[in-house]
């Protein structure tokens, strides 16, 4: 069976649920970007982005001390927090941006919540000439304000959504209307690998590089594959662009990590895949967080870019047919992950990647060997030690 279908369905989840004024610009999107994908002349001016630009490829970094400490983990980082800009996000904008330029969109809105994607999205703009509006949740313009001034000072207008839960989810909304109203000159870049198809495919595609990148010099390093992956999980992009590259290889185990908030049943957590249901949300169908008569609850984390109440559908399809395993670390235990590596490592990393490093000591007491796990180090932790420093 060919994943995703032709109608962008991952099993039972994926699919392109969007307004009819929508449509027509989905199908023209889906047709240019599945022509680039074999467009050489796209391809080489992608990667040379990538390398030249960005940084890539990024370090595969063996943290002997943090190793050490765990006694039955040898734990090897995925350094995308190295990238320009300090996160994977990067590696996206700078593709949809020239799949943009190729459709001839003359201007480009993006959602974000820890202000990443945005600040990525706003990079790209300003180095190929884009007028760029970032929407962003209140209460995440409040939280990730060194971010946002970032946003502004690479050009974009910033700006704050103030409905709902006044986050990320909200920020996708209000997103969506403005693409609606301007369909014909504006090009919506999606963070994650969520939304109606082909983003979902097409994300996966931009990070993919992570995951490949990392089988190489992991091979290199121990001349075998790695016994596991383990990587945060919001909307899911650096833990898919991980993951993504290693599907065939049946052997290695894929963790993907949620936000359990306050606790998984406390009600103020952002675990769709742990405590969801199956509905649609923002185009696409995927495990939510919704009531009995589906409307969609108001997610909950410490971090920014994981507080949404939805996952990508090829998450959900990879928990459905058992390829990957998803668990959850509270906001507490995510804290405790961050001085970890920061006190041990010398590396501060995003809050959003802490709830991986907070699974560790968890995951080094169930393995039964020293076993091999390659972490995504999706981001770095400087936009947050503000709000941890306030926390703390």
């Amino acid at each position: 069976m060919m994943i995703p279908d032709k109608k962008g369905h991952f099993g039972a989840f994926g699919g392109k649920y969007v307004p009819e004024t929508l449509m027509a610009l989905i199908e023209e999107l889906e047709g240019v970007f599945y022509s680039l994908r074999s467009d050489k002349v796209f391809q080489k001016e992608f990667r040379s982005l990538l390398c030249e630009y960005a940084g890539r490829p990024t370090n595969l970094y063996y943290a002997e001390r943090l190793s050490e400490q765990l006694k039955t983990l040898k734990v090897y980082l995925k350094r995308e927090d190295l990238l320009h800009t300090g996160a994977h996000k990067i590696n996206n904008t700078l593709g949809q941006v020239l799949v943009a330029k190729k459709m001839g969109k003359s201007r480009i809105i993006a959602e974000t919540g820890a202000g990443q994607h945005g600040v990525a999205t706003a990079t790209a703009c300003a180095l190929m000439g884009f007028p760029c509006h970032i929407y962003m949740g209140e209460e995440d313009v409040r939280r990730q304000s060194l971010n946002v001034y970032r946003m502004k000072l690479l050009g974009a207008k910033v700006i704050p959504v103030k409905g709902g839960s006044r986050t990320l989810k909200d920020a996708m909304n209000e997103a969506i209307r403005d693409w609606v109203t301007n369909v014909k000159t504006t090009f919506y870049i999606i963070g994650s690998v969520a939304g109606p198809h082909p983003y979902p495919v097409m994300v996966r595609d931009f990070q993919a590089v992570i995951g490949r990148e990392a089988r190489r010099q992991f091979i290199k390093q121990e001349k075998k594959l790695p016994d596991i992956l383990l990587a945060c999980v919001g909307g899911g992009s650096n833990a898919m662009g991980l993951f993504h590259a290693f599907f065939k290889d049946t052997k290695v185990k894929m963790i993907g990590v949620e936000a359990a908030g306050h606790g998984l049943n406390s009600g103020h957590h952002s675990a769709p895949l742990a405590k969801g249901k199956t509905g649609i949300l923002h185009g696409s169908k995927s495990d939510l967080l919704q009531t009995r008569d589906g409307q969609i609850k108001i997610a909950h984390s410490i971090a920014a870019g994981l507080d949404y109440p939805g996952v990508g559908p090829e998450h959900a399809y990879y928990k459905s047919i058992g390829r990957a395993q998803y668990v959850s670390v509270s906001d507490k235990q995510a804290i405790k992950g961050l001085k970890f590596l920061s006190e041990i490592e010398g590396i501060i990393p995003a809050m959003e990647t802490s709830h991986a490093l907070g699974y560790l000591e968890k995951l080094a007491k169930e393995v039964k060997r020293k076993s091999t796990v390659i972490l995504c180090l999706s981001g770095r932790g400087d936009k947050d030690v503000n709000e941890i420093k306030e926390i703390l």
